[in-house]
């Protein structure tokens, strides 16, 4: 049985504010959780790969089961409250 990884720990209340101290200070640079660095290699292959995704699946299906999955996908969009 495969091992499981270790899940992410999530940094202790201590560093937390020892960090949030030290950027109201000026000692380090104010970290903006919202700029991950993305690696831009990989950034292209998923865009090159989500481009052609669509349409080669809509290719390969038959027009029933293209209907099929347009029509659940309907069904569950309207069934959602605004």
């Amino acid at each position: 049985m495969p091992k499981k990884p270790a899940p992410k720990m999530r940094p202790d209340v201590n560093e937390t504010a020892y960090r949030v101290m030290l950027e109201a200070t000026g000692q380090i640079p104010k970290t903006d959780p919202a700029k991950k660095a993305k690696n831009p290699d990989a950034v292209a292959r998923g865009s090159k790969g989500g481009k052609k995704g669509g349409k080669s699946r809509a290719q390969t299906l038959s027009p029933q089961s293209r209907s099929e999955i347009a029509s659940k996908a309907a069904l569950i969009r309207w069934k959602k409250a605004p």
